[in-house]
């Protein structure tokens, strides 16, 4: 059976990067059934000012955490997925960046808003994949096999830090204007929909270029 070999030589058999690949894809994707399926059970949280965590608050948080988890998942998978694929040292401070997402995420899904490690969880997954995604992608376009990629990867790269400093330009802006008090004027709440979407948006998009890579090779 063929091998994909990383460049330390350490070889991974193509049936285990699919199928992590194909994991971080379905994982991914059921990661975006949750905003929207939280919106229709939780329909007392005003999406334009509500953050998705707050959804914690009523009585369907088992719903954010399976997000939370599955995007971790995704997150995790995709490591497994791409490592052997990575060869530079920028794209692997990505990867490590990427697990540090997963960590982030599935913190989030065990310590909701009304725990005090919830901030610490967001401090380390929001900013996490957003560098992760553009420092792995730039490095995955490099490899001579992912080339045909490189549009869709650098693409879906920039979706996360787009969208993080939208929702992070709407916060402060929307603070300004009430004196630093959260509440309606505040419309943090689609920025931050948008900011898991994108997430999302990336993983699913990387994983299924690795299922397509890794489909030929086995």
């Amino acid at each position: 059976m063929d091998t994909v070999t990383s460049k330390d030589g350490i070889a991974i058999a193509p049936d285990q990067t699919l199928l992590a690949a194909r994991l971080s894809f379905a994982a991914g994707a059921a990661s975006l059934f949750g905003p929207t399926v939280l919106h229709v059970l939780s329909s007392e949280f005003d999406p334009s000012w509500r953050m998705v965590s707050e959804y914690a608050l009523g009585n369907f948080s088992w719903v954010l955490s399976l997000m939370f988890l599955t995007q971790a998942l995704s997150c995790a998978a995709l490591f497994l997925a791409i490592k052997s694929q990575v060869r530079t040292v920028g794209g692997r401070i990505g990867l490590f960046f990427l697990l540090t997402a997963g960590v982030g995420l599935t913190m989030a899904s065990i310590f909701d808003w009304q725990h005090s490690l919830h901030g610490l969880a967001a401090m380390i997954g929001i900013p996490s994949l957003p560098i992760a995604a553009l420092i792995t992608s730039v490095s995955l376009s490099r490899n001579p096999v992912w080339s045909s990629a490189r549009g869709l990867l650098l693409t879906t790269a920039h979706l996360p830090w787009l969208s993080l400093m939208l929702m992070l330009a709407t916060l402060f802006t929307g603070l300004s204007h009430t004196g630093g008090e959260f509440g309606p004027h505040v419309l943090i709440g689609w920025p931050n929909r948008i900011l898991i979407v994108a997430y999302s948006a990336w993983l699913m998009a990387v994983a299924s270029q690795a299922v397509k890579l890794y489909g030929q090779k086995s």
